[in-house]
């Protein structure tokens, strides 16, 4: 993608955010990765989404059975809006489990499948779930779960950073290599190393519109 054409995608993703109803509220978006660092081409748009956990929900058992009639997904208007499954029925997605999943509809609603582009969706915010994330990736060894911490946030609580959208149009933000700011974080230079190739090479293996959600 041309760095450009990257930049672009990413404002009409927080233009959608600011005026659609979403299936559930966002707080924040940040950029990380290729496009933070100023590469051009972009070879994957990676994207964090903060949004909210829907606590008491919108909908009432007829609306919740009235899609798992007719879609055979659980958990509207609990997981996400009811508004928002009527509104748009057609980017609702569910997990394994069957359950609506807010960051695949997510997902569905702001990138098409064939685009390169990765989503982040957490209800924490980007720099509380850097270190949640690497915390995880150590303790498991799957360092490929964990966040690369050189992002910029374009957007926050309705608030849209003009300024760190021009300093990503000039490709100036100064960040080290992925391997010396996980370092930064408490790594050891050896595993951080690691950490860093096997970042890179599960990006590698990624084709198409990606998502990846969790819960803090």
């Amino acid at each position: 993608m041309d760095r450009r054409d990257a930049i672009d995608r990413v404002e009409r993703i927080v233009e959608t955010i600011e005026t659609e109803l979403l299936p559930v509220p966002v707080r924040e978006v940040w950029v990380f990765g290729d496009l933070a660092l100023g590469l051009d081409p972009v070879d994957r748009l990676d994207v964090y989404l903060t949004k909210d956990v829907l606590l008491r929900g919108d909908g009432d058992e007829a609306v919740a059975e009235r899609f798992v009639d007719s879609h055979g997904i659980e958990g509207v208007g609990s997981t996400v809006r009811a508004e928002w499954a009527d509104r748009h029925s057609e980017f609702l997605r569910a997990n394994a489990n069957g359950y609506a999943a807010p960051e695949k509809c997510l997902a569905a609603q702001l990138v098409a499948d064939d685009e390169p582009i990765h989503l982040e969706v957490c209800n924490a915010s980007f720099e509380d779930n850097v270190t949640q994330r690497l915390r995880g990736a150590v303790e498991r060894g799957r360092y490929e779960h964990l966040l690369d911490p050189r992002a910029v946030c374009l957007w926050i609580d309705g608030v849209h950073s003009e300024t760190a959208v021009e300093k990503l149009r000039a490709g100036d933000l100064p960040f080290p290599t992925l391997s010396a700011a996980l370092e930064s974080l408490g790594l050891d230079p050896e595993e951080a190393e690691t950490a860093a190739h096997e970042v890179h090479a599960w990006r590698e293996e990624q084709e198409g519109a990606t998502v990846r959600g969790d819960v803090v």
